[in-house]
């Protein structure tokens, strides 16, 4: 399964954000020139985490965006969610209203697509792991990766 952009520039930004004072809002451009990332669509993916609930905002001169519960409460299937929305291995996997795993072959003699089964197993792993890392995680994962000395060659 391959994620879109949104949901890497989404994952860096709520680290960046992770990072930060909850006392001081950080400036979308200050994200966007750390990690590298364009403004104009960081803009975009914070609008998504915005609605979710996940980051909060303030406009004006001390401006900027925190985040709007602890590192550790943020699962980051609520952020992949609010990013990617349904996790879906397959395109005709998840039925839009309902959720529900679905298969859109036809069924043959009542016994439907034959390989339901893995790609529902596909499904629980991607989303058990996101479950399971929370945006604390991946903070202090970074912070571990700043400190490992380089190895001059």
């Amino acid at each position: 399964m391959i994620f879109s952009s949104k949901a890497e520039y989404g994952v860096r930004l709520m680290v960046e954000l992770g990072r930060q004072s909850a006392e001081h809002p950080t400036s979308l451009k200050a994200i966007a020139d750390a990690e590298g990332l364009p403004l104009a669509y960081l803009e975009q993916v914070v609008a998504r985490l915005r609605k979710a609930g996940l980051v909060m905002s303030a406009r004006g001169a001390h401006g900027g965006y925190w985040l709007a519960r602890p590192a550790t409460e943020i699962g980051m299937h609520e952020v992949v969610q609010a990013l990617e929305g349904s996790i879906a291995p397959m395109e005709c996997f998840i039925h839009e209203h309902t959720e529900r795993v679905l298969c859109s072959h036809e069924p043959d003699a009542g016994q439907g697509c034959a390989t339901k089964l893995l790609w529902t197993r596909v499904q629980g792993g991607i989303i058990r792991s996101l479950q399971m890392t929370t945006l604390a995680e991946l903070v202090e994962f970074s912070r571990r990766a700043e400190r490992v000395p380089t190895v001059a060659a």
